[in-house]
């Protein structure tokens, strides 16, 4: 189990601060299959999830919106006959902060949870 998952987001402001370049290297060693994207200059942090059918899809989406529902922070999610594309950032600091490393986390729990 991912220690991340374990933890909570806290609110983030508009000044709060976003990872530095040494802690985006520690933080992505802590959930080594996502990928770390660029859009409009923002850093985004994204993975591509895949299931068997578009009811499985449609299950494990209701899921990550259920934790972030929880959790008071939301991502960007595409839903698709049998994958589900997952983005985090923080939108108040247009990049990444430790709470979306916290989310990716747990997304991937949920991803290992048999329905």
């Amino acid at each position: 189990m991912n220690m991340l998952s374990q933890q909570t987001c806290e609110a983030c402001k508009a000044d709060a601060p976003k990872v530095s370049d040494e802690e985006l290297a520690l933080l992505i060693k802590e959930i080594p299959d996502w990928v770390q994207v660029s859009e409009d200059s923002i850093l985004k942090l994204r993975r591509v999830y895949s299931f068997k059918n578009y009811q499985q899809a449609v299950d494990f989406t209701n899921k990550v919106a259920g934790i972030a529902e929880q959790e008071n922070h939301h991502p960007d999610i595409l839903l698709e006959w049998g994958r589900v594309t997952v983005t985090w950032w923080s939108h108040k600091i247009k990049g990444l902060h430790k709470n979306d490393f916290i989310m990716a986390a747990k997304t991937d729990e949920l991803a290992r949870v048999k329905s």
